[in-house]
């Protein structure tokens, strides 16, 4: 689960998209697109980080908590800021 606001620092594809104008330009061949972009380091260790509450490691580079406690939460996973009101949900484990 993520807000709105955070839904435009979701992690992007490592190949660009070969239809728009803006990858054609300065193209080499042969180069590696993960180590050569900026903030490159970030994205060859994608699953070092780990959920606040359970330790387990999260899918989103710069997410806070997993996807089933930010759920169980109600919990923006990558802010962590209240988005859905969970008080009426049946759920197994709060």
């Amino acid at each position: 689960m993520v807000c709105k606001k955070c839904e435009k620092k979701l992690s992007k594809l490592a190949a660009p998209d070969p239809f728009t104008a803006s990858s054609s330009s300065n193209r080499k061949i042969g180069e590696n697109k993960l180590l050569t972009r900026q903030g490159a380091s970030s994205k060859t260790k994608p699953y070092d980080r780990k959920c606040k509450d359970c330790k387990q490691t999260v899918s989103q580079n710069s997410a806070k908590y997993c996807h089933g406690c930010a759920y169980k939460k109600g919990l923006c996973s990558m802010c962590g800021k209240q988005i859905l009101d969970t008080t009426m949900y049946t759920m197994s484990s709060k």
